[in-house]
Order: C-alpha cells, then structure tokens, then sequence
C-alpha cells in the first residue's frame, strides 16, 4: 500500500467529509448550552496559543486535557467542543488546548507549544490532570509522557489516554503531507514516543477496530514498546471513536478515570 493511502482516513470512511461539518455543528451548540466556559485563554505569544476550559457545575474533581488532531496541520477546539461533555458531566473541567499549525511549526516547536499549554492549565487548576489526544493529539500526549518531557506538573497527570496516535513518525516522512510537516530522519527519531522511555504514567491506547491498518499497527507499536494498556474499540473507525468522550458513561471515560 502506498503511504498516503495508508494514513488516508476520510476516503476510506462512509461520508467521511460529512464529519467535520457535524463535529463543527456539535461544538457550537454545546458552547452555546454552556454558561461555564472560558475561551481564548492565552498561553503565550503565538496567535494559536490559547486554551478554551469548559467547567462542571460545582467544585471539578480535577481537569481533562484534550488535544485536537488533524496531523498537526489542521483542527482546532472549537471543532471538538463537544468532547468536553463527558468529563464535564463526571464532574471535572475540560481545557482543549490549540496549537500553531505546521507548517508555520515544526513538530518539536508544536510539541514544546502543547507542554506550555498543559503548564499554563496546570497553573490555573488544582488536583488530578488527564491528558487526552486523538491521531496527532495523540502523539502530542504521548510525548508528554516520555521521560524527557518531565515537568512540574507530570506528578499530578493520572493518566494519559492517546486515542489512535501516531506513535512513530518515519512511514509519514513517505507521505506527501511530509512536505508540509517537513519530518527530516532526526525529528522523527526525536519525536516519535516509541524512541523514548516513557515517565511511569499510566498510559491507555485506544484504536477503532475498522481503522485503517497503519493506525492499528500505530497503536500497537506503543502498547509494544511502552508495555501499556491498548483497546481495540470494535467497529469504530478513526472519526468515531472519539464519540466516547462525548458519554460520562461510555467505556472510553471508565478507561480513562480508573
């Protein structure tokens, strides 16, 4: 198979580009429903550094951390909004952070972008943190995790949860996003969280069964390497099987808050 099919998703996937305009509509109504949010929060200088934090009603047991995908080139909160709801409804807030996008950023500057981001929700929080990315987000919270991302805030992080990541960076350095993501041998190698050992802090993988076979192999890499947990969601594919954050019940939220 060749690489762009092999990272392809929304050809592969029944109304795949129906999606973004739905993820759009759902984060916009669930803003508007919200009365305790703050959005734009800044974290620093870059016009994408800011934060959106969505708040329960009473004291939060703690904060969910969600990062966005669309391989670091695209996305934002306010296309996922919505994934806040189950956390909210668990009692905990919800940051969504934002990035610059390649390729006004290499991968280890939006890396180094989404650890000032977790400092700065960290700062304005108290308690347990959980991290939580899909496909590229779930590579930025798989780095995190690796030991040489350690920070003052790693101890309070109960679990990271990396929703079909990119846990090895190389197979997309064959890729014609590449030109835009301009991944050289070293970056790759840097960046990838399977070359790194990771903190000690839990870590759960999660795949859609009827995702493509790169994402699968993707997932089973970091199980591999880091010795974690890895579920392989059914028949979820790589657009639905995010929609469990949207369920304060859902098996996703058990995973995450065990």
């Amino acid at each position: 198979m060749i690489p762009d099919q092999a990272y392809a998703n929304s050809t592969f996937i029944p109304d795949g580009e129906n999606y973004y305009g739905m993820w759009e509509a759902k984060a916009a109504a669930f803003r508007a429903g919200h009365e305790a949010k703050v959005l734009g929060v800044s974290y620093g200088a870059g016009a994408r550094n800011t934060f959106d934090m969505f708040h329960p009603v009473f004291e939060p047991r703690g904060t969910v951390i969600v990062v966005h995908g669309g391989y670091w080139m695209a996305g934002s909160p306010t296309m996922f909004s919505h994934l806040a709801a189950g956390a909210v409804a668990q009692g905990f807030s919800c940051a969504m952070p934002s990035h610059t996008l390649a390729p006004n950023a290499r991968l280890s500057e939006i890396v180094n972008e989404v650890a000032m981001a977790i400092a700065a929700i960290a700062a304005q929080t108290s308690g347990r943190l959980y991290l939580v990315g899909h496909s590229a987000g779930g590579h930025l919270v798989a780095r995190m995790a690796c030991a040489d991302m350690a920070a003052d805030w790693s101890p309070r992080v109960r679990r990271v949860m990396a929703i079909s990541p990119l846990s090895d960076l190389a197979p997309l350095m064959e890729t014609s996003m590449n030109k835009t993501l301009r991944i050289d041998a070293d970056e790759a190698k840097r960046e990838s969280p399977i070359q790194h050992r990771p903190q000690g802090i839990p870590v759960t993988v999660w795949v859609g069964g009827g995702e493509r076979p790169a994402f699968l192999d993707q997932a089973k890499w970091l199980r591999d390497v880091w010795d974690c947990d890895l579920t392989v969601d059914s028949d979820k594919h790589h657009f639905d099987v995010i929609e469990g954050l949207e369920d304060p019940t859902s098996a996703m939220m058990r995973a995450l808050f065990k």
